[in-house]
């Protein structure tokens, strides 16, 4: 009898273990945000946009996923307009490790259970008004999914910063080019459904 109560007590184990996972897998009924912060104007590679690189993926992301979107902003935006100019105060803006002023916040953060999180590639790095939203939230018991447009540098260690700022758990990020997401809509919105597929969205 002993043996027949250890046996089925393993079995529930098991299989109370794997619907956990299955779960924990299944990102269908998670409620969803996507952080994004884009920039317009005078960009490398693709000359002057109105509808910024990371803002196009994003809003492919809240689509394919269901998610809601909140853009980070600036409560003063001083960005130059010009690209070597804006590269030069986002240096300058990285070497003081400096927190720009968002305007407004997400409402309610606390009730989404993943969150992407949108960036271009700035000097290996986020812009600093990304780690502005970061600590200006509780990142307990969120998963977190980096994406990142860039001009060859890829996800460079954003990642593992974002990791770093919030404590939370991560999912493999997306690196997608600027100039794809900007002018090869079609092949930037496989590779985004590609990637979603691969996480279980």
């Amino acid at each position: 009898m002993k043996k027949i109560l250890s046996v089925v007590l393993t079995v529930l184990t098991f299989l109370t273990a794997r619907n956990l996972a299955a779960e924990e897998a299944n990102m269908s009924n998670k409620k969803i945000l996507v952080v994004y912060f884009s920039k317009t104007g005078e960009q490398y590679s693709v000359g002057n946009i109105t509808e910024g690189n990371t803002a196009i993926i994003a809003k492919m992301i809240a689509k394919k996923t269901g998610a809601d979107i909140f853009e980070v902003k600036l409560k003063n935006d001083t960005y130059p307009t010009a690209y070597k100019a804006l590269t030069e105060v986002a240096l300058a803006e990285k070497k003081a490790n400096s927190r720009p002023e968002i305007a407004g916040n997400v409402t309610d953060f606390a009730a989404y259970d993943v969150v992407f999180i949108g960036s271009p590639n700035w000097w290996a790095d986020m812009p600093m008004v990304l780690y502005t939203f970061i600590e200006a939230n509780d990142w307990t018991d969120k998963t977190v999914v980096p994406f990142v447009t860039h001009e060859g540098s890829g996800l460079s260690s954003i990642p593992s910063k974002i990791k770093t700022a919030t404590q939370a758990k991560m999912l493999d990020g997306l690196a997608i080019y600027g100039h794809v997401a900007q002018n090869e809509r079609d092949k930037a919105d496989k590779s985004v459904t590609s990637w979603l597929e691969k996480l279980n969205f």
